[in-house]
């Protein structure tokens, strides 16, 4: 190199460095977004379980409002939604309170045959480890009483916080089912002439990909639920109904939320019904595993966005990391928005590219 001309950059390293500046916008703006809703992360679930409400009552709505007033169809799909929900939780509280003498004797004997069968080969497990483990239990019950009573009326708190979330996304979703359409014609207004397209494409691809994939989810959670409420009361489980409620909620945390679940069903199986039942519950959780995974949630993508395992499970793992269990369930469908949307307006990019300019 001569003295004074300019060192040269290879193509490579300019091509990394302009990539390198974009991650770091990129993950700059994430962390700012993620900061914002940590700070007001009870609007932010409100809005997002607004949004789920929408996508699944909308069509509801629509069929009921040719018959009906449009705010008569929403009030009433709504309250109805409201009247189903109440009524299968009761439905649980009814089972629950129903088996609830047997359960106690159930998994007082289950115990006791668990401990039996620790004590046992290949285990042979001390007998006065488990009675000196029970009264450890007992006595760090006894002396953290006044901790758990506090810890249980700090959780009143947390109730009154879900309940005031849970109003503000029925409150949300009603506007959104009513006039969503005006809502987001009178914002796109708002924007300069020269992105009202992009986000028009946009907006319509992230609609899309979030309505497929609540409506997809849904259908995997109701399956995954029925399978495995049919499967615990063919084998005689007690709480069969609560334990496939507790499936259908897990189900909405993609990899890891059902077999969970399902190791839940398998503890009660083993405590009620003994190392036979339990070893056919952990049978069964493999084959749920593989329904879901090769049938149900390829169905789901391909309603939604097609993702990769891997992005999967990353996607959870970090919306865990970062916002708990809501961060788990919001990360993967906000993957799949951000995903479809970067695809629709590259598709868009290319279509007008490929458009030739008109003569003057």
């Amino acid at each position: 190199m001569q003295p004074g001309t300019p060192p040269t950059v290879t193509p490579f390293l300019r091509t990394a460095a302009a990539y390198a500046w974009r991650l770091l916008v990129v993950g700059v703006l994430v962390y700012s977004l993620f900061a914002v809703l940590g700070r007001f992360h009870e609007v932010g679930v409100a809005v997002f379980l607004g949004l789920v409400i929408t996508a699944l009552l909308r069509p509801v709505a629509d069929i009921v409002a040719r018959g009906l007033p449009r705010p008569l169809a929403v009030a009433l799909t709504l309250l109805g939604s409201i009247a189903l929900v109440l009524g299968a939780l009761a439905l649980v509280g009814e089972a629950v309170a129903g088996q609830r003498t047997t359960l106690v004797r159930e998994f007082r004997d289950g115990v006791g045959r668990i401990e039996d069968w620790l004590e046992r080969p290949p285990f042979r497990l001390d007998p006065g480890a488990l009675t000196d483990l029970q009264s450890k239990i007992g006595g760090f019950l006894s002396s953290h009483r006044s901790a758990l009573v506090s810890e249980a009326l700090s959780g009143a708190g947390h109730v009154v916080a879900v309940l005031t979330t849970l109003a503000l996304a029925l409150f949300c979703s009603a506007f959104f089912i009513h006039s969503g359409d005006r809502q987001w014609a009178w914002f796109q207004d708002q924007l300069p002439r020269s992105a009202r397209d992009r986000v028009v494409v946009g907006g319509r691809a992230a609609w899309r990909t979030f309505t497929g994939y609540t409506h997809g989810i849904v259908l995997v959670a109701a399956v995954n639920a029925v399978l495995v409420g049919v499967a615990l009361w063919l084998l005689g489980v007690p709480l069969a109904v609560p334990l496939a409620l507790l499936e259908f909620l897990a189900a909405f945390v993609p990899l890891i939320g059902s077999p969970i679940a399902l190791a839940v069903a398998a503890v009660v199986a083993l405590a009620s019904k003994g190392p036979l039942v339990a070893a056919i519950v952990i049978a069964l959780i493999v084959v749920i595993g593989q329904i879901e995974g090769h049938l149900l949630h390829p169905l789901v993508m391909s309603w939604a966005v097609r993702l990769h395992p891997l992005v999967v499970a990353i996607s959870v793992v970090a919306g865990s990391i970062a916002a708990g269990i809501v961060g788990a369930v919001v990360a993967v469908p906000l993957v799949s928005v951000v995903w479809s949307v970067h695809t629709a307006l590259r598709n868009a990019r290319g279509t007008t590219a490929d458009v030739p300019p008109r003569e003057e």
